[in-house]
């Protein structure tokens, strides 16, 4: 059977009628004219406040913990909570209303920045662990609810959120910056500022999300199918409006309406037997989960946050062949080409498909093995070479995460999607928990390894 490039996805032919500007020009129309702004907005700020305080204590841990512990004790106490969160929560997680999981989240995200803030300096780093912790618990349980919200809002609330999350890394890292560096306030008063962030996911939830899908949702739990006359007339009209776009448009278009969303929308969300519902069926529907949408997921966190926390802090070149005058500069501005990428890439789904997970997956993991091999043997010529190798990692990363949870919201039956958004979600944190043990090991190595052959210049960094 014949498929078109955008259904197998692989890109277009250039020249093609699917790679012409009328295609994007179908698609941005099909956007516009399906936008629920107030949707948009709110799982907008949803990705970016439930995101950007992990990124604020990424970028806080060299004052949180001194110079005496590695970076990556943060970064473990950051994710391994978030981790055995999403692990267990889907499990149980549906049992409690959204509206009383908001007020949980925010309790939980504050609580644990102002137990930062307020921790004075004599006092164990173990106490600002645990505030550090709350947060994490805080984000891995939002992250995984809000991915289960989508289901109800369909596409364009997957594509708002993507883009908040990519947008909390730039906006996170730089606020720390602006408050401590550009203002001069102390760290104490920067983190305090960041404890009210979380108030903005109420407002969000509260006062601009519509919440017509979930009452309309609840209703249908419990009432008798509408009529499927009604049902089948309604769907044909959502259809129809949409005749005049190409059906390779909306084949390869994550927000491309048609069967799939108006089936979001207008059907029913079914009654879950007791049998169904158990925690050995959910641990069945999980392993189902794991080779098509899990693993490449899993595979491209654990290749780029070791690439992040372990190899680039030893990617370093002379200074008077780079734009840096300190080797402290180069890994603050990976991290930042990083985020860039990351954003774009969570940004552009609304035009660019990845149906074939595996192989972005797997060019991550031969970034690692190309930037490792830098790090050890010195053959990459320019600093400059790196940067778009650290770029397309971001671009890499962020395709896979959202491209990941939009095939779920095509591929899997509507009475599993929200169950399976929530459950992936686990992926992430789980390669990022991995990644900070090999990159506590690595950074060591690589350093070791540099010294001993001549380039000591690891040894010379300056914490700030």
């Amino acid at each position: 059977m014949n498929r078109s490039p955008s259904s197998s996805g692989l890109l277009p032919l250039p020249g093609a009628p699917s790679s012409s500007w009328a295609l994007y020009r179908a698609r941005l129309s099909s956007l516009l004219q399906s936008v629920d702004t107030a949707v948009f907005v709110a799982f907008w700020l949803f990705g970016l406040i439930n995101n950007v305080l992990y990124v604020i204590i990424l970028s806080a841990a060299q004052d949180l913990v001194g110079n005496g512990i590695p970076k990556g004790v943060v970064l473990l106490a950051d994710v391994m909570p978030s981790f055995l969160t999403k692990l267990v929560a889907p499990y149980f997680i549906h049992r409690i209303p959204y509206a009383t999981r908001i007020f949980i989240f925010v309790a939980l995200s504050s609580a644990g920045m102002l137990l930062i803030a307020f921790t004075p300096p004599s006092q164990s780093v173990a106490v600002k662990l645990i505030g550090v912790g709350l947060s994490s618990i805080s984000s891995g349980g939002g992250e995984l609810s809000f991915l289960g919200l989508t289901h109800y809002y369909g596409h364009m609330s997957l594509a708002a959120w993507g883009s908040g999350t990519g947008g909390a890394g730039l906006i996170g890292s730089l606020l720390y910056v602006m408050l401590t560096d550009w203002i001069g306030l102390s760290v104490k008063t920067s983190l305090l500022a960041s404890a009210f962030l979380p108030i903005i996911m109420l407002v969000s939830f509260f006062l601009i999300l519509p919440h017509g899908p979930l009452r309309a949702s609840a209703r249908k739990t419990y009432e008798p199918i509408a009529n499927r006359d009604s049902f089948q007339e309604e769907r044909e009209g959502v259809e129809d409006n949409f005749g005049d776009i190409p059906t390779s448009t909306a084949s390869s278009s994550l927000l491309a309406p048609g069967p799939a969303v108006a089936a979001t929308v207008y059907s029913s969300h079914p009654t879950e037997d007791a049998r169904k519902d158990s925690l050995a069926a959910k641990i069945r529907r999980s392993k189902l989960l794991f080779f098509p949408y899990m693993l490449p997921l899993l595979l491209v966190y654990i290749a780029e946050y070791t690439i992040n926390q372990g190899v680039s802090p030893t990617l370093l070149f002379p200074l008077d062949s780079s734009p840096f005058t300190e080797f402290r500069s180069f890994y603050p501005f990976y991290g930042f080409l990083y985020q860039v990428g990351v954003f774009i890439s969570r940004s552009s789904i609304a035009f660019i498909r990845i149906h074939h997970l595996y192989l972005p997956s797997l060019l991550q993991v031969a970034n690692l093995v190309l930037l490792t091999l830098h790090a050890l043997f010195n053959f990459i010529p320019s600093v400059y070479i790196v940067f778009v190798i650290i770029f397309c990692e971001g671009l890499l990363g962020g395709g896979v995460y959202v491209n990941t949870f939009a095939e779920i919201m095509e591929n899997v039956p509507a009475e599993d999607r929200e169950f399976s958004l929530s459950a992936t979600s686990v992926s992430d944190s789980g390669g990022i928990c991995v990644a900070g043990f090999l990159s506590m090991a690595m950074e060591v190595w690589l350093c070791n390894w540099q010294v001993d052959h001549g380039r000591d210049w690891c040894r010379r960094i300056k914490a700030g």
